[in-house]
């Protein structure tokens, strides 16, 4: 039977091909470090934990709740976004809850895009921003990630050369999976950019609480005038180690956030109305538990840059993020990025991200999460020491997985 016409349009899922040999050697009985999937191994602060128990005991709040967001949570965001980035929001026209930011984000593309539609997209970068638009029918047009002097350049070619006029922007700094960081004078040159031309910034700002140099990364939203033209995603996930609690806002331009509300209110009835209520208590929170998360953070990249390359594997410390964006060994680096992948799960014992998997120009890297404890690293990298001493004593001992097919 054919596939559905939007099935076909998506890429195969090159991550699934690593969690089914890393579940296949797990079955095995082999101890899998993993260092793949971004899933936060944090618990959850024990006061938004608390705060859910006490509410979930009220019948009350096991009815429908609101797409949009309760009221609180949409002020408890507005009032996050004022104390962070000095950015004034009107929680009633400007702030709706997401149930992530993933979901933010395809729905957003559900609202504005018409078939043909062009999106400015940078590659590499989290697949949802890609493939949000192309679910929806419009035509991605990649830019280069690193939000350098060569980015405006890249997006003046983007227009030039983009028929019919492009319709979006994607900016995603502190960036999944590079780590790249972006300055408020970078985010000033591209508002300018976007107004003149008319183009919509919708900007995914999931890391903005994960840094390590000490400089908050910015809002775009910081820039004068830049809310005319832009909508800012975020997500509970990595600030407060909420990952499956799905608790995300999009902030910003009112026409764009009606058009995504409004889309919204026909596929879903927001979260759990108990969990709305804790993600209230946590944005209204001190900021400590933010801080916490920031620290532990801080230290298992830190373990890691220091192990890994002892182990013979230099890695660029990311200045944000839960991830380090690594350069495959030269040795290997023919190979691309999935067959490295699965060569570290059958020699090593260890799960990474195929950069490939976040665009064509990943293919040189994979992409390492922080999502296991210090030792655990450290034990990592004594496993990939020694594969990587014995690829180089019996480098025809080691074959690619895709030799034995």
């Amino acid at each position: 039977m054919e596939e559905f016409h939007k099935v076909r349009r998506l890429p195969p899922y090159v991550f699934e091909q690593v969690n089914r040999l890393k579940a296949s050697a797990r079955s095995r009985g082999a101890d899998i470090i993993d260092l793949g999937m971004g899933n936060p191994d944090l618990p959850t602060p024990a006061a938004i934990v608390d705060k859910l128990c006490e509410v979930v005991r009220d019948p009350r709040t096991h009815r429908y709740s609101s797409s949009r967001g309760i009221p609180g949570l949409r002020r408890a965001q507005a009032n996050y976004y004022a104390r962070r980035f000095g950015v004034k929001l009107n929680p009633d026209t400007q702030v709706v809850a997401t149930l992530g930011s993933k979901e933010g984000f395809a729905n957003m593309a559900q609202a504005i895009t018409a078939p043909g539609d062009v999106v400015l997209c940078p590659d590499p970068t989290y697949p949802i921003h890609a493939f949000g638009f192309i679910m929806s029918g419009g035509v991605i047009r990649s830019l280069q990630a690193k939000p350098d002097d060569g980015f405006i350049p890249a997006l003046e070619r983007g227009v030039r050369h983009s028929i019919p006029k492009p319709l979006a922007l994607i900016l995603n700094y502190p960036s999944n999976p590079t780590a790249f960081v972006a300055s408020l004078d970078f985010y000033k040159d591209v508002v300018a950019f976007a107004k003149k031309h008319d183009i919509i910034i919708l900007s995914d700002l999931a890391y903005s609480e994960i840094y390590f140099d000490g400089n908050p990364p910015p809002s775009v939203l910081e820039v004068p005038g830049a809310i005319d033209v832009t909508v800012e995603f975020t997500s509970m996930s990595k600030t407060f180690s909420m990952p499956g609690w799905r608790m995300g806002f999009a902030v910003g331009n009112e026409r764009l956030i009606a058009a995504l509300t409004r889309v919204k209110s026909y596929l879903d009835y927001g979260a759990f109305t108990p969990i709305q209520v804790a993600a209230t208590a946590a944005l209204n929170g001190d900021g400590t538990d933010i801080a916490e998360v920031r620290e532990v953070y801080h230290k298992r990249r830190d373990v890691m840059v220091d192990s890994f390359a002892r182990a013979g594997w230099e890695i660029p410390a990311p200045a944000a993020t839960m991830f380090a964006w690594a350069p495959i060994p030269e040795q290997f680096k023919h190979l691309g990025s999935l067959e490295f992948s699965k060569l570290l799960i059958e020699h090593a014992d260890v799960a990474v991200a195929p950069g490939v998997g976040f665009g064509e120009h990943g293919d040189d890297y994979v992409r390492l999460a922080l999502v296991e404890n210090e030792h655990r690293i450290r034990q990592a990298a004594r496993s990939i020491k020694r594969f990587l001493q014995t690829t180089a004593k019996h480098p025809n001992n080691v074959v690619p997985l895709a030799a034995h097919r």
